[in-house]
């Protein structure tokens, strides 16, 4: 019997390389990184091309702004104080166009919760290891390939093998331990963004020592060349002008790390609540409907 249910489950395995009609939710079509052409990353985790190629013409097109606009306090935050801001610039741009694609995927992702793969509106459907072989069958009618989306590989690793399990806690314990590999891989795809985070506030803490210690050098200079207190004092008036604005560095930074913070508590947000989404979906229409009444009977001894 073991043989036999192999053999089915190998059977069910195959069945979307002859399923001629187009599936309802295509991963290589819709997803924003894989229609474009570039690799995309796992579930809603970003690709590593995309993501930077935005970030680059989101970063020339600030830089173009602000050359419409010189001489102004704004165009001196962004261009006089050596390079750090305008790394700053490209790590925040990187960072919003991290969270932006993350976005387009959940969106995509959530459209898997959409389909019909189990009789949601049918309260009698029970789901045994014959009527599972028909789930998973719509299940490749529905999709390209369930293993890109998390919701249809739950419902998948769940059924392909029901004939292998005696409980209906044995489904609900793979069903557990997905949804917290899920979780896991939700945290470090957000790895990156934490490191982007930390690192942006410290590039300030940099342009702003370092413009420090310009100043206090030129602060020395002047002390050693003033010959009469009315030149030392227009020369201290640039050297506390030069203080002033190396703080402007830090400041840049924090605002742009405080924006991706918010940004991405936001981001989380919506991926925990799909997440939330895909488990009860998976407890109300999967375990509930679960019946295995006789399958020990079944069973080899």
């Amino acid at each position: 019997m073991k043989e036999k249910t192999q053999s089915k489950t190998t059977l069910v395995d195959i069945v979307r390389k002859d399923v001629k009609t187009e599936p309802e939710l295509s991963y290589d079509k819709s997803d924003v990184e894989r229609a474009l052409g570039f690799p995309g990353g796992h579930y809603t985790s970003p690709g590593p091309v995309l993501s930077p190629l935005i970030a680059a013409a989101l970063s020339v097109g600030v830089y173009g702004l602000l050359s419409l606009v010189p001489g102004t306090h704004l165009n001196r935050i962004f261009t006089a104080h050596g390079a750090i801001p305008y790394v700053v610039t490209f790590l925040t741009t990187w960072s919003i166009a991290m969270l932006w694609v993350k976005g387009r995927k959940l969106k995509l992702q959530r459209r898997a919760l959409g389909l019909n793969l189990i009789p949601t509106d049918d309260p009698g459907f029970i789901l045994t290891p014959a009527s599972a072989e028909h789930v998973l069958e719509k299940l490749y009618e529905s999709v390209d390939d369930p293993r890109h989306f998390l919701l249809t590989r739950r419902i998948h690793n769940a059924l392909a093998n029901l004939r292998n399990v005696g409980r209906v806690g044995d489904v609900d314990e793979v069903l557990q331990t997905q949804a917290d590999n899920d979780e896991g891989l939700m945290e470090s795809s957000y790895t990156v963004l934490r490191g982007f985070i930390w690192a942006i506030p410290v590039l300030g803490f940099i342009g702003t020592v370092w413009g420090l210690s310009t100043a206090l050098g030129s602060f020395g200079k002047v002390l050693k060349t003033a010959e009469n207190m009315e030149k030392l004092t227009q020369e201290l008036q640039n050297v506390t002008g030069g203080l002033a604005t190396a703080f402007e560095t830090t400041l840049l930074a924090l605002i742009a790390a405080l924006c991706i913070h918010i940004l991405m508590v936001f981001g989380r947000r919506r991926e925990e609540r799909f997440l939330d989404d895909c488990r009860d979906y998976c407890q109300k229409y999967v375990v509930g409907r679960l019946r295995l009444t006789g399958l020990e009977e079944m069973k080899p001894s």
